[in-house]
């Protein structure tokens, strides 16, 4: 079986234009044809990633035999330059090509792609409610009242999620964004932070778990003084408190705060979580398999944290083909603890672009037992969007 070509889509969604998922699918010569997802649906860098795997594909991927996983993620990482140096760009466009290559492989052995990682370790995957702070219906809305906060809590709970994420800090009280949360927090912010919390929690009651999402926002200090705050509302971890550029920041955190730690959606490999590992400053891993290096790297990154008892979440937020990829991992791996299921994936922009559409039942997830990852492209949609094809 051979490569013999590649289309890549850089999904424009017009009902929502900063989100732009980037797919490849794979065909061969066999007529069998996988398919992955570079994890930068949002924010920058969709673009680059959809060039990035175009340029891999002429350069590495046609002629190639797709069950050769092992070989071509070396070659990508070696041969690409950029590869030994890292960033999102390279490692998303690795992520997507080597997710679609298992996908061809477990197709063309007719298993699903859990079955090719070890197994079926884990039946119903628990799964948590994401991003309360865009609240928890069919569109997008930017939460200030605290009462709102308690309110989208309730929509969650209503379709049988025990477990809620949200980020109270990253839009002040007149709904004003702020990426720079490295100052000291003043007492009525910090005030504000909590009645956010606090509403939600009295809303679910204390049975219902509350992750605290900090994105990266926050300072040592800052993020230091927030620890109480998330203490006493009783959260199940605290994530990405600080950036990943200086890891003895993190840990600096992690010393200071009694909340397990999580973080992990910007490292990209093994080398990127080594120092986190060693100083035990992440309690919670979240490796993003469309950044991570598809399932070839991934499990791998999880393997390497379970030596130091760290569970895993892996970090969703992208197209269908993200949600199904990480169903397949979280499935094998011995040291899952709940899987993310983002507000954007409940809505309509997101899951019209491919022809399943995984959604939780009660709030757990079971992944397909169809050959490979089991999701296909809707083509009626995809195809709207700027494309590329290589052969």
């Amino acid at each position: 079986m051979k490569i013999n070509r590649v289309e890549i889509f850089d999904i424009h969604c017009p009902k929502r234009a900063v989100w732009n998922p980037v797919f490849v699918r794979i065909h061969t010569d066999e007529g069998i044809s996988g398919v992955g997802e570079a994890g930068l649906a949002y924010d920058l860098g969709h673009s680059a990633a959809a060039h990035m795997i175009k340029e891999i594909a002429e350069a590495m991927l046609i002629g190639w035999d797709p069950f050769r996983t092992e070989a071509l993620w070396t070659r990508m990482l070696r041969e690409s330059f950029w590869g030994l140096g890292g960033g999102p760009i390279i490692y998303a466009a690795m992520s997507a090509i080597d997710t679609a290559l298992w996908d061809i492989r477990g197709k063309a052995l007719g298993v699903p792609v859990y079955q090719l990682l070890g197994g079926k370790t884990n039946g119903k995957l628990r799964t948590y409610a994401s991003q309360l702070q865009f609240d928890w219906d069919k569109e997008v809305t930017r939460l200030n009242n605290p009462i709102d906060y308690g309110k989208a809590a309730e929509k969650a709970v209503a379709e049988g999620y025990d477990a809620v994420k949200v980020d109270p800090i990253v839009y002040d009280k007149d709904g004003v964004s702020h990426f720079d949360r490295t100052k000291l927090f003043t007492q009525p912010e910090l005030r504000l932070f909590k009645a956010r919390l606090q509403a939600i929690r009295d809303a679910v009651g204390d049975d219902v778990d509350i992750i605290f999402e900090c994105h990266s926002l926050a300072g040592a200090a800052s993020a230091i003084q927030l620890g109480e705050m998330i203490e006493d509302i009783g959260c199940l971890f605290y994530e990405e408190p600080v950036n990943y550029l200086n890891s003895k920041v993190h840990d600096k955190v992690a010393k200071r705060v009694n909340v397990p730690i999580a973080g992990g959606e910007r490292l990209y490999n093994r080398w990127g979580i080594r120092p986190y590992m060693e100083d035990q400053s992440i309690d919670v891993l979240q490796p993003d398999i469309g950044l991570c290096g598809g399932f070839t790297e991934t499990k791998k990154v999880c393997d390497y944290a379970d030596v130091y008892d760290v569970r895993i979440q892996a970090h969703v937020c992208g197209g269908p083909v993200a949600t199904a990829a990480s169903l397949h991992l979280e499935t094998a791996i011995p040291n899952f603890l709940i899987h993310e299921h983002h507000t954007y994936a409940i809505k309509d922009w997101n899951r019209e672009l491919c022809i399943q559409d995984p959604q939780p039942v009660n709030g757990f997830f079971e992944v397909t037992e169809v050959p490979g990852i089991g999701i296909d492209l809707n083509d009626k949609v995809v195809y709207r969007s700027p494309h590329m094809e290589v052969k």
